[in-house]
């Protein structure tokens, strides 16, 4: 296996330039993933460097055909569409099985069944997608106006990472002409707005309510440092899904959000523009592991921001998408590691309970992917 020429971009302080050549490593990249993957389901790389195979009702199932997806749709090559074709419909027959899917349908159907219909016109697809719509809004609580997160015990915990989920919904209202998805969507995000985001910008994780009269009961750690932490992929969840809900609805309310996390989250930054995991983990935060998932997703929204706003305003936040990738691309990913599985280094899953740290992740490399495709001039937006 040969290392990938990264002679293009290596010393260049411009993005922009290094683009085309960046995109034919992702080919590169992806290419060999394929056969490397074969029919696992990624989630995390460790030291080895070899994604693992986790269940396909895990969070992150969709991630990798997404990828996949987005080869196509970007190149128009079919074997991009043979490798990601089938997955929707495993995950279709799972829903008939015994499994744990919940508030991250969305992670799992936006990137396949929603892509594919959009690309495709399956009607497969389309009505998979629908479905996962469908369970999603089976998951509101009125009292409260929040999604449920998990199964199990936790009926009144909802957590930022739905800010990503939404889009399930708004996209199932427009297709199908039915304001009701739209209406729960809209509620989440108010309660993400009033609730999960702080004065400050910083972000809780994970809010816990009474479920019969929705009255908040407290934050809880969650995969942050503590309750009154700053997870820094908390943030980037945040900043992307209310891009995307100010995308899908034109209420200001919603950009005006996305654009205080986004503030908050980069004055943060360290000096290579790569977050740590907490942005409040430890006074100073060196050592402290870093997170590039929470930079590629960060990334992805700044990118939909720079879009939303006209001339100067926006390119405010398309520069600062660009030099937390040009970072990420010169200094993390594994183009001179043929065998290495992941594209990105450096993930952090979850700190506290001591999971996944310093590890490729399939979201991270999912992200980066998106962001690259978009400043490439990529249109069919999903999340």
């Amino acid at each position: 296996m040969t290392v990938i020429d990264t002679s293009k971009w290596a010393q260049t302080s411009d993005l922009k330039e290094a683009l085309p050549a960046i995109w034919d490593a992702l080919q590169e990249k992806v290419d060999r993933m394929i056969g490397q993957l074969g029919e696992k389901s990624p989630h995390v790389a460790k030291a080895d460097g070899l994604y693992d195979d986790m269940r396909l009702d895990w969070w992150t199932a969709g991630f990798w055909p997404g990828i996949l997806w987005i080869m196509y749709d970007m190149t128009g090559k079919e074997h991009y569409r043979e490798a990601a074709w089938a997955w929707d419909e495993k995950f279709e027959q799972k829903t008939i099985q015994d499994n744990n899917f919940h508030h991250d349908v969305g992670f799992q159907f936006l990137p396949t069944s929603v892509i594919k219909y959009k690309l495709t016109g399956d009607k497969d697809a389309k009505r998979r997608g629908l479905q996962a719509a469908n369970f999603l809004a089976g998951r509101f609580n009125i009292a409260g106006s929040f999604l449920r997160a998990w199964n199990q015990d936790k009926i009144g915990w909802s957590i930022v990472d739905s800010s990503m989920n939404l889009s399930i919904l708004f996209w199932a209202a427009q297709e199908i002409g039915d304001p009701r998805f739209e209406h729960i969507a809209r509620a989440h995000a108010d309660t993400v707005v009033d609730k999960f985001i702080r004065p400050d910008g910083s972000v809780n994780h994970i809010l816990s309510f009474d479920p019969q009269t929705g009255e908040l009961i407290e934050p809880l750690g969650g995969q942050g440092h503590g309750p009154d932490s700053s997870w820094s992929r908390g943030a980037s969840w945040a900043l992307h899904g209310m891009a995307n809900t100010y995308r899908y609805t034109g209420d200001k309310r919603y950009l005006y959000a996305a654009q205080q996390v986004a503030h908050y989250f980069l004055a943060c930054l360290p000096d290579d523009h790569v977050p740590h995991w907490d942005f409040r983990a430890a006074d100073p935060l060196d050592g402290e592991p870093r997170d590039t998932s929470a930079a590629t997703c960060a990334v992805s929204g700044l990118i939909e921001l720079g879009a939303a706003l006209p001339g100067v305003e926006g390119a405010v936040y398309r520069r600062a998408a660009e030099r937390i990738l040009l970072s990420l691309t010169q200094h993390y990913a594994t183009w001179d590691r043929p065998e290495h599985e992941g594209i990105l280094l450096a993930g952090t899953g979850n700190k506290p309970a001591g999971q996944n740290i310093d590890v490729s992740l399939i979201y991270g490399d999912y992200y980066y992917v998106e962001a690259i495709a978009k400043l490439l001039g990529w249109q069919n937006r999903i999340f």
